[in-house]
């Protein structure tokens, strides 16, 4: 996978309860186990506990941040199913790159457009407070 757990230390074999991954990654448990539900994490059970592996780990740490950045979760279950462990994940690569600069530009047009909504709002409260004869140092103070 494109960030894996290789390259901090972690062991092949060591796995983790729920409650641990949510613990460290700041989510709920309902939020684990709708992943789970979309396909995009795949734990083990050990009777009516979820063991989750380092590469769900993995797989958890790309959809938070394939979130945070914008994708939508079918974006990112099609992504990380590209996926193949004795390849070289070219394809993978390729989508992503694909994906993220397209991303980036929505980002940076939504950018502008808030830009521009701060700077229109920053001129009618200023209008507005001189018409009131209110100085903005001493309405924001």
């Amino acid at each position: 996978m494109l960030f894996t757990d290789e390259q901090h230390g972690i062991a092949e074999d060591k796995t983790y309860r729920i409650g641990d991954l949510a613990n460290e990654f700041g989510v709920s448990l309902r939020t684990l186990r709708f992943y789970e539900d979309k396909g995009l994490l795949n734990p083990r059970r050990a009777g009516t506990t979820r063991l989750y592996t380092r590469s769900d780990r993995t797989r958890l740490r790309l959809v938070l941040f394939g979130r945070k950045v914008g994708f939508t979760l079918r974006e990112l279950k099609h992504l990380i199913d590209l996926y193949e462990p004795e390849g070289a994940n070219m394809r993978q690569m390729r989508a992503v790159l694909d994906k993220s600069t397209r991303q980036l530009t929505r980002l940076e047009q939504q950018r502008a457009t808030l830009d521009e909504s701060i700077a229109d709002l920053r001129e009618v409260i200023e209008y507005v407070l001189g018409k009131m004869g209110v100085t903005p140092q001493a309405a924001f103070s």
